[in-house]
C-alpha cells in the first residue's frame, strides 16, 4: 500500500495533465484556437528548420562535390606553373607518390592529368575550351553520374580520338553525339604553329556547373603530350581523391610536406576561395534561421501556457487548499506544454521531411545554374541532423517555459475559488 501511495504521489501531476488534456472542454474551450496556433507555430519552425538545413547542407555538398569531380581533392602541379587552368611546364609521373601514396592515409585515388587551351571550330560558329587529358586511372564515378548521352571514352585504345562533351557546348555548337568535331590548338614553345585535331563525341555529360560545364572537354593524355611534344612520361600534373572531404585541409598539408621541392600542391579550397566562402554563409544563414524560428515557437509556448493557467484558475486554487504546492501545480502546466511542443513536432517533422523526400526524388524547384552551380535544389540531411534539431528544439522551448510558469505562485486559493 506504501509503494502504491508513493506511486500516486509522484504521478499524479501527469495524471491531472492527461486529464485536462483529453477533457473536450478543454478542446472546445476558447483557448483551443490560441493551444492550436502555439502548436502550428511549432510545426511551422520545425518545418522551416528542417528544409534551411537540408537545403544548406545539400547545397555545399553539390558544389564541392562538383567542383572535386573536375579537379580532384589537391591538384599537384609544377611550382613554375601559374594559376592558369592550361600546363605549361611538365612533370615527370615517375614519383615516390604515384600510383600510391603510401605515407599518407584516406586517399582513395591519384590520377595523372595535362590540359591544353584550344577551339571548337565548325562552319558557322567556334567555342572556346579546355582539352583535359586523363588516362586508365581516371575516377570517372562523376561523370557517369551526369552523363546524358552516349558513354566514357575508351581509354584502354593504342590511341584514341574519343571525347567527352558538355551538353552546354555541344548545344551552342549544334553538336550530337558521334559527331566528328574540329579543335584546334594554340602554339606551344616546341610548334611555332597552330595544332588541328579531329574528335569523336562518344559521351556528352551536364553537370549543372556552368563554370565547367562551357569550357572543359575530356580525353587522352597522349593527345596532350603529343600535342606539346612532350614524352611519355611526362604530365601536367597529379589530381588526389580523398576518401573524405571533411580532411581536405588537413590531409592538403600532409600531401604538401610529402611531394618535392620542385612540386608544388593546392586543395580546392585555395583554388577556389570565392566558391568556398560563399557556400560556407549557408551554415551562417542556417544559424541565424534557427534562433528566429526557435524563439518564435518558444514565445508562441508561453502565451499558450499563460491561457492554460489562467483557464484553469479555479482548479490551482483548489489543488492548493488540498495542499499541493507551487512545484507540482507548475510540473501540471509544463507536462501539459510539453505535450503541445511534441504535437507541433511530430506534425512539422512529418511535412518537412516529405518535402524533402519529394524535392530529393522528383527535383520540383529548380535553380539557375548560372547563380548556384547546380541545376534544382539539392537536398541533404542525416538521422543526426533530425534528432538534434527535435531535441534542441524541445529543450530550449521548455526551458523558456520554466520562468513564466511560476506565474502559479501568485494564485491565491482564497481568491481564485471565490471568483472564479
Amino acid at each position: 500500500m506504501k509503494g502504491l501511495k508513493r506511486s500516486i504521489n509522484l504521478n499524479y501531476e501527469l495524471f491531472i495533465a492527461k486529464r485536462i488534456i483529453a477533457d473536450k472542454k478543454y478542446k472546445n474551450s476558447i483557448s483551443s484556437p490560441i493551444i492550436k496556433i502555439a502548436i502550428t507555430a511549432i510545426a511551422l519552425g520545425v518545418i522551416i528548420m528542417l528544409i534551411a538545413i537540408a537545403t544548406g547542407a545539400g547545397l555545399q555538398h553539390k558544389i564541392r562535390d562538383k567542383i572535386s569531380g573536375f579537379k580532384g581533392h589537391v591538384q599537384i602541379t609544377n611550382y613554375d606553373t601559374n594559376n592558369s587552368d592550361i600546363s605549361t611546364v611538365p612533370i615527370n609521373k615517375n614519383q615516390d607518390f604515384y600510383p600510391k601514396f603510401n605515407s599518407i592515409d584516406g586517399i582513395k585515388n591519384i590520377q595523372v592529368f595535362a590540359n591544353k587551351g584550344g577551339l571548337l571550330r565548325t562552319k558557322t560558329d567556334f567555342e572556346g575550351i579546355i582539352f583535359k587529358g586523363v588516362t586508365t586511372d581516371y575516377d570517372w564515378t562523376f561523370f557517369k553520374e551526369y552523363l546524358t548521352a552516349g558513354r566514357i571514352p575508351d581509354l584502354r585504345l593504342t590511341r584514341t580520338k574519343e571525347v567527352l562533351l558538355s551538353e552546354k557546348i555541344t548545344n551552342r555548337l549544334n553538336l550530337k553525339l558521334n559527331d566528328t568535331i574540329l579543335a584546334t590548338f594554340l602554339k606551344t614553345s616546341a610548334s611555332k604553329l597552330p595544332s588541328n585535331r579531329k574528335y569523336r563525341i562518344v559521351g556528352i555529360y551536364n553537370s549543372g556547373f556552368s563554370e565547367f560545364d562551357s569550357s572543359m572537354m575530356i580525353g587522352d593524355l597522349r593527345e596532350v603530350q603529343n600535342l606539346n611534344k612532350w614524352s611519355h612520361d611526362e604530365v601536367g600534373g597529379f589530381e588526389i581523391v580523398l576518401d573524405d572531404f571533411n580532411t581536405i585541409s588537413k590531409k592538403g598539408k600532409e600531401i604538401y610536406s610529402q611531394i618535392g621541392a620542385t612540386l608544388n600542391s593546392k586543395t580546392i579550397l585555395e583554388t577556389h576561395p570565392a566558391i568556398f566562402e560563399w557556400i560556407q554563409l549557408f551554415d551562417n544563414n542556417i544559424w541565424f534561421i534557427i534562433v528566429i524560428m526557435i524563439l518564435v515557437a518558444g514565445i508562441n509556448m508561453i502565451t499558450a501556457l499563460l491561457v492554460l493557467i489562467l483557464k484553469r484558475v479555479q482548479m490551482i486554487g483548489i489543488l492548493k487548499a488540498l495542499g499541493g504546492t507551487n512545484s507540482s501545480l507548475r510540473k501540471i502546466f509544463l507536462y501539459n506544454a510539453s505535450y503541445l511542443i511534441l504535437k507541433g513536432l511530430f506534425w512539422g517533422n512529418i511535412i518537412g521531411l516529405s518535402f524533402i523526400y519529394i524535392q530529393y526524388y522528383f527535383k520540383v524547384i529548380t535553380l539557375n545554374p548560372e547563380t548556384y552551380y547546380v541545376t534544382t535544389m539539392p537536398v541533404y540531411i542525416t538521422l543526426n541532423n533530425v534528432l538534434l534539431l527535435n531535441i534542441g528544439t524541445l529543450v530550449v522551448t521548455f526551458l523558456m517555459l520554466i520562468i513564466p510558469s511560476f506565474i502559479i505562485t501568485k494564485i491565491l486559493p482564497s481568491k481564485s475559488i471565490k471568483f472564479a
